[in-house]
């Protein structure tokens, strides 16, 4: 009777016990989405702060080919909004395997918050990202150089805008982009494969599911040279087809008849 008693007693320990674990996953996954749509938020109104205040603040001089040379301040300036760019467009589709981080850090971590090694997963997650702005306003400046950008930062020569739209839709269609999608598209898969313990754990998981979106996402920012890298609009089709590609059941097969879209438009500028 005694041993049934404390059995019972202890089934109503665990059972307490695994409701107060499914509490605080609860509300680390809901403090974890807040976090990322505020960064998500500030990033956008950031965008369209820059957006808004280009020709006061040298925007518009920065894209005008060959009419004047840049200031040192200006490729840093560069750097800083293709940051922000990739911050808008890439960590709403990073939020699945985000939050999927918080949640098993949680359950590994009862006692401690998961809070900080999540953020830094982010933070090497972001680092690939900074890694690929430095490329591309390094890129943006060669174009200024050559006189192939307008002052909307497009390109000026349909040849340009015709090959980068080609080489979108044909990466499309590769088996490099469907395998950094597959790892995209798969959290879990992911985490179970790649997972490390610890900070510097963390930054490496980061940074690799970072390059994953990398390999899967690169050709489609080049695509932001075609019809402007401030295009706001523009930019939030980019980022809605990458939330598509990689958060839809069908988000495949959209990426690829995307790709035959690209491909096409790209071949119709160049003919």
């Amino acid at each position: 009777m005694a041993r049934q008693v404390l059995g019972d007693r202890r089934g109503e320990l665990d059972q307490l016990r695994l409701t107060a674990v499914e509490r605080l996953l609860r509300r680390d996954r809901v403090m974890a989405a807040i976090g990322l749509f505020g960064a998500t938020a500030l990033a956008w109104a950031s965008l369209f702060r820059m957006h808004s205040g280009m020709g006061s603040m040298g925007g518009a001089g920065m894209a005008m080919p060959g009419m004047q040379a840049w200031s040192p301040l200006e490729p840093l300036l560069l750097l800083l909004m293709w940051a922000t760019m990739m911050v808008a467009m890439m960590l709403p589709s990073a939020a699945p395997t985000i939050l999927l981080v918080a949640s098993v850090l949680r359950r590994r971590r009862e006692h401690a918050s998961p809070a900080a090694p999540t953020a830094v997963f982010v933070a090497g997650y972001l680092v690939v990202w900074t890694g690929f702005s430095a490329a591309a306003a390094l890129a943006q400046w060669g174009l200024h150089e050559a006189a192939l950008l307008s002052p909307a930062m497009a390109s000026t020569s349909p040849v340009l805008g015709g090959i980068l739209l080609l080489a979108a839709g044909v990466y499309q269609w590769l088996p490099v982009k469907a395998a950094c999608l597959h790892h995209c598209r798969s959290p879990l898969g992911f985490l179970g494969y790649h997972w490390r313990e610890g900070g510097r754990g963390a930054l490496a998981m980061g940074m690799t599911h970072g390059l994953y979106c990398l390999g899967c996402c690169w050709a489609l920012m080049l695509l932001l040279f075609v019809a402007g890298v401030m295009n706001l609009l523009w930019v939030a089709a980019i980022a809605a087809l990458v939330l598509v590609e990689k958060v839809v059941p069908a988000g495949p097969w959209v990426s690829r008849v995307a790709g035959l879209a690209m491909a096409g438009w790209g071949l119709w500028m160049l003919a």
